[in-house]
């Protein structure tokens, strides 16, 4: 069955949607020809209403359509590659089938000719991707999620034809990759998304030579706090924060001598949080009980061993009321100090460790439910594991060696197996070791990762919202911080580094402006100062590699998908002049096996494709328009890396098909063209 797009109207593209919410997909036209967007409403008989249409402005000529919720009014709008007067153009529903009049945006030197809408950054909002033919790059336009787009941000492709491109992730990062069909050399772009970081720090004045930070929720404004231990002035310093991740002048609070260490938690169950201050110089913990303003009582204190290092908190003895350990470097022991109800803590009870400990940190590390403890021993180059009964009582400790001058320690589930891992941070010999637990208590044999000069403290996160935990060192004579990304597997990533204070020692993490993305504190010794690195995520993407079609193939379109069923994303891409699809079936990592040519015919100069179930078997077939035969032509595949060869069904013999969509216009649950 044909339809009329009108006189000279030469469409060039076109995508299904439901534009009318009457659950009926519906159709959106590119009319090159006539500079409008054709949109047919389906009916339920598997028909459409005559076309109606919408201007894109003298001379536009349209040539490429895709469909989204740009503001998320529950309609869906539209973006068009406006390749006549070199713009990208938005028409934003009305609500009632109709749309508004065009937004119009214009890269600089761009020649508009393939679209794509997808949320590239992240962020939930979705951005527009446009190829530019003819002048090496292709463009990014970010959303703001209110129907609005940023300027683009142009990126090269190397290639002056880039016609056709598709969205997907390649290599299984969490992160979508670029594939762009350029027409001149016959070949393919794979352009990875990437991680970019964090800007430039900003920096907020706390005590003098700040040992320690933490963050949390202090006033309960749903805005994360930071408190800082002030070792040369005896006190820490409370920044209450913003919702732009900026944060308030400090407010100090006196606690013991040379604060070293500092944790939160709410010690009195008042739903208040508390704060916790190892004093290295006095021998004792300070504890101060939160208001609900986010400010704090005057402290109290308690002894411990001697030279307290590092606080941790958690519940030993299972009565629902939160407990302090210590690690206390100048005896080689750790202090355990069981909690009331009220805020008040018991008298310690001391275990031995290894020589200097120097951090400590709790976590159930062989899945009895009863907390344990990890210490660093900054001497004997190892670990310290003391494993709970579950009545604030410990076992003899454990170790396990790791690199020189032990100096920080963290403990999280790396590698996704439910057992607890350790991450330490070595001193001495400028590394971080990665210790995988085996869930009874034990730990496999370390692995090293090279970090700055003389790391202090480590902070675990996920950084670049891919699912998998990362770490952040500070390196406390290089005066930046690294970055580790993780892999699925418990292993990491080559250091990134990032510029902060002079001499910084203690890190934490949290999402300081509400964006959904984690940010990085840092406490400057040395500078006097906190530096505040906020997350951003601009959809960077970076060129990966190119793969050659053959020459005189004259690539026209090209799509994304699981052709074989190994959950690794494929391509698929038309060749207008050597008359087949090739398929490039994909390793998962990125990287492409080579090209299987599937033939169209002979002179059948193929211009688009659509992937799709379309025989119901739960394999990805091929439908395939045959431009100069004037047919669609149907290739089955069969899920194991082969396919049928391509059937056809004629169509008007005055009329040469250009674009192809797919979809259930019918609602049978059966996929048409």
């Amino acid at each position: 069955m044909t339809y009329s797009t009108g006189y000279d109207s030469l469409p060039s593209s076109l995508v299904a949607g439901d534009f009318n919410n009457d659950n009926y997909v519906d159709l959106a036209v590119a009319n090159y020809g006539t500079h409008n967007i054709g949109i047919l409403f389906g009916n339920s008989n598997r028909t459409f209403e005559k076309q109606i249409t919408f201007s894109t402005g003298l001379g536009s000529h349209p040539y490429f359509v895709a469909v989204g919720h740009f503001n998320d009014d529950g309609f869906i709008d539209i973006a068009i590659a406006n390749s006549g007067t070199y713009e990208i153009g938005v028409l934003l529903h009305n609500g009632n089938g109709t749309f508004a009049n065009q937004a119009t945006y214009s890269p600089e030197s761009a020649f508009p000719y393939a679209i794509d809408v997808v949320d590239f950054n992240q962020d939930n909002r979705l951005d527009i991707i446009v190829t530019n033919n003819g002048l090496e790059n292709i463009g990014v336009l970010r959303g703001y999620g209110n129907g609005h787009f940023e300027n683009p941000i142009m990126y090269s492709t190397g290639s002056h034809s880039s016609i056709s491109l598709a969205v997907g992730d390649l290599n299984k990062d969490y992160r979508l990759d670029i594939v762009v069909v350029n027409n001149d050399t016959g070949s393919i772009d794979i352009l990875l998304g990437y991680f970019e970081g964090f800007e430039n720090q900003t920096r907020y004045s706390a005590g003098s030579n700040p040992q320690s930070i933490a963050v949390s929720d202090f006033n309960n404004d749903t805005q994360l706090d930071i408190v800082v231990a002030n070792y040369g002035t005896d006190d820490v310093s409370v920044l209450l924060g913003y919702r732009n991740g900026s944060f308030a002048k400090q407010t100090k609070y006196s606690v013991g001598s040379h604060p070293i260490s500092v944790a939160i938690d709410d010690f009195n169950n008042d739903t208040r949080l508390d704060i916790v201050v190892a004093n290295s110089g006095s021998n004792d913990v300070s504890v101060l009980l939160g208001y609900r303003n986010g400010s704090f009582a005057k402290e109290a204190r308690y002894s411990v061993g001697f030279s307290p290092e590092s606080v941790a908190v958690g519940d030993f003895n299972n009565d629902v009321q939160l407990d302090i350990v210590v690690a206390n470097s100048g005896s080689n022991d750790v202090s355990v100090l069981l909690g009331y109800r009220n805020g008040s803590f018991a008298k310690e009870t001391k275990y031995a460790v290894g020589f200097l400990p120097h951090s400590v940190a709790v976590g159930d590390f062989n899945n009895d439910v009863q907390l344990d403890i990890v210490v660093v021993n900054y001497i004997t180059d190892d670990v310290s594991v003391l494993l709970g009964y579950g009545n604030g009582s410990f076992a003899k400790e454990t170790r396990y060696s790791v690199g020189s001058n032990p100096k920080s320690v963290a403990v999280d589930d790396f590698n996704n197996d439910a057992r607890l891992d350790i991450v330490v941070v070595n001193y001495g010999s400028n590394d971080v070791s990665v210790l995988l637990g085996y869930g009874n208590g034990s730990f496999a044999k370390e692995t090293k990762y090279a970090v700055g000069f003389s790391p202090y403290s480590v902070a675990i996160g996920d950084f670049n919202n891919d699912t998998r935990l990362d770490i952040v060192i500070t390196n406390s004579f290089s005066n930046n911080v690294s970055v580790l990304l993780g892999y699925e597997n418990g292993s990491f990533a080559k250091e990134v580094r990032y510029s902060v204070g002079s001499s910084p020692e203690s890190v934490a993490v949290g999402d300081f402006n509400n964006d959904t993305r984690v940010d990085i504190v840092v406490a400057n010794i040395l500078s006097n100062d906190v530096s505040v690195l906020l997350q951003y995520n601009r959809g960077g993407i970076r060129y990966e590699a190119t793969y050659a079609s053959g020459g005189g193939s004259n690539l026209q379109h090209v799509v994304i998908g699981d052709l074989n069923n190994d959950t690794n994303l494929d391509i698929v891409v038309a060749n207008y002049g050597t008359n087949n699809v090739d398929v490039l079936f994909g390793y998962g990592n990125g990287s492409l096996e080579n090209q299987m040519m599937l033939s169209t015919g002979s002179n059948s100069h193929p211009t688009s494709i659509a992937i799709d179930d379309f025989n119901g078997d739960s394999v990805l077939d091929i439908a395939v328009v045959d431009y100069a035969t004037k047919e669609v032509g149907l290739i089955l595949g069969n899920g194991n890396r082969t396919f049928a060869s391509q059937t056809t069904n004629g169509i008007s013999s005055d009329s040469r098909p250009l674009a192809v969509a797919s979809g259930d216009f019918n609602n049978d649950n059966r996929s048409e063209t």
